[in-house]
């Protein structure tokens, strides 16, 4: 495993993420300086979740097709850049089209940066992948912190200082070309092939169960963002202090939950760890809703938030082990369109519990969790195949 550029972009992941994390602090100063809705402010959110989500797939198929390292530290320039210039920008309909500039950039760079964590992975992909992930939760965890201080310090005009991580982020890579370049190009020709007239055969069907699955963990993930601080506040009757310090713990969990998936997937499989990590997940979403004690509630978000976010490095890389003729493609949809589905179904999700509370709400949630598992359990392990051209 070439450590190096895995930390490498890891830390872009951080960067790029960063942007994304830092759009939902800015929504209020929005609000402020053009008389927004909260509808509209919510413009913002769709414009980078749309532009990111499906386009995404796109430069995927691209990078498949051509090999394009140089829009890592582009993608990375645009997400930081685009974010930059929303908050100096004169006009609602130019802020809104920063924004989405930044969600084209956050896309340029997941597919190429998760085909380089593949290349550069050697036999411990799921690690790796982990590894990556990582980074850019780290990043949505930092960009409202960055963010809220630097708007406090100067207004709107303030967003200018996520242009910096971005320039730096952007310039090292590029420093780093001819490595990243030469690397692929090596790993490249080591790509597993019976002959130059075999080809590897994509398992299409399998991949589309998986990204079923990871549709109904992204739709599961949003729902507990939502819904644990306000479970916390409204049914535990705890404090939003309270309630925020949970979903931080949730998160935490998280973290550590996903760099030990990686290694698990690694020595066991990255099949048995996803059906037995919603095996147990399931079971603890389901009772999640019933407690009535804080400590309880606790211990089960802090145990729910680590499986969840073990299962999702092996989820991609399983991804691109079915598709391995089109990685780019396969990190496009598993990084992009399967996940963003869960932030669009997230206002119906609010409209449940409008209507029926929030316990019902994460009923529904542990509902998911059992559909993710179903439609896991028909996920075979990769083997490669192969068929004469």
């Amino acid at each position: 495993m070439k450590r190096n550029l895995i930390w490498l972009a890891a830390v872009g992941h951080t960067i790029t993420d960063l942007n994304f994390g830092a759009i939902p602090s800015l929504l209020p100063y929005f609000i402020t300086e053009y008389g927004l809705s909260y509808a509209a402010a919510a413009t913002f959110l769709t414009a980078c979740s749309i532009s990111s989500s499906v386009v995404q797939p796109l430069f995927g198929y691209l990078a498949d097709r051509v090999s394009i390292s140089w829009l890592i530290p582009v993608g990375i320039l645009l997400a930081g850049y685009g974010t930059a210039a929303s908050g100096i920008a004169p006009v609602f309909g130019l802020s809104v089209s920063a924004i989405a500039l930044s969600g084209i950039g956050i896309a340029a760079f997941h597919p190429e940066g998760a085909r380089l964590v593949h290349r550069a992975s050697g036999e411990k992909k799921a690690e790796a992948m982990s590894l990556f992930s990582v980074g850019g939760q780290v990043g949505f965890a930092l960009g409202p912190a960055l963010a809220t201080s630097a708007l406090t310090l100067w207004g709107l005009k303030g967003t200018l200082v996520l242009s910096a991580p971005a320039t730096i982020m952007a310039l090292i890579f590029f420093t780093k070309q001819g490595e990243i370049k030469g690397y692929l190009a090596a790993t490249g020709e080591q790509e597993p092939k019976a002959s130059s007239n075999a080809k590897t055969q994509e398992a299409w069907v399998a991949f589309g169960f998986l990204t079923a699955t990871l549709i109904f963990r992204s739709i599961l993930f949003y729902g507990l963002n939502a819904f644990v601080p306000l479970y916390w506040i409204h049914v535990l009757h705890q404090s939003k202090a309270a309630g925020g310090t949970a979903l931080t713990m949730m998160f935490t969990a998280g973290v550590i939950g996903n760099l030990s998936g990686g290694r698990l997937a690694d020595r066991y499989g990255n099949r048995k760890v996803i059906l037995v990590g919603y095996g147990v997940l399931t079971p603890l979403l389901f009772l999640l809703p019933y407690t009535r004690n804080s400590v309880t509630a606790t211990a089960l978000i802090i145990l729910i938030g680590g499986i969840l976010l073990s299962i999702f490095s092996p989820l991609i890389v399983l991804g691109q082990k079915y598709l391995p003729n089109r990685v780019g493609l396969a990190s496009g949809v598993t990084l992009g369109i399967a996940v963003a589905v869960g932030g669009i179904a997230s206002p119906f999700l609010g409209r449940f519990a409008d209507h029926h509370g929030i316990p019902s709400a994460l009923r529904v949630v542990a509902f998911l969790s059992l559909l993710a598992w179903l439609t896991a359990l028909p996920l075979p392990d990769p083997r490669p195949r192969e068929t004469s051209t």
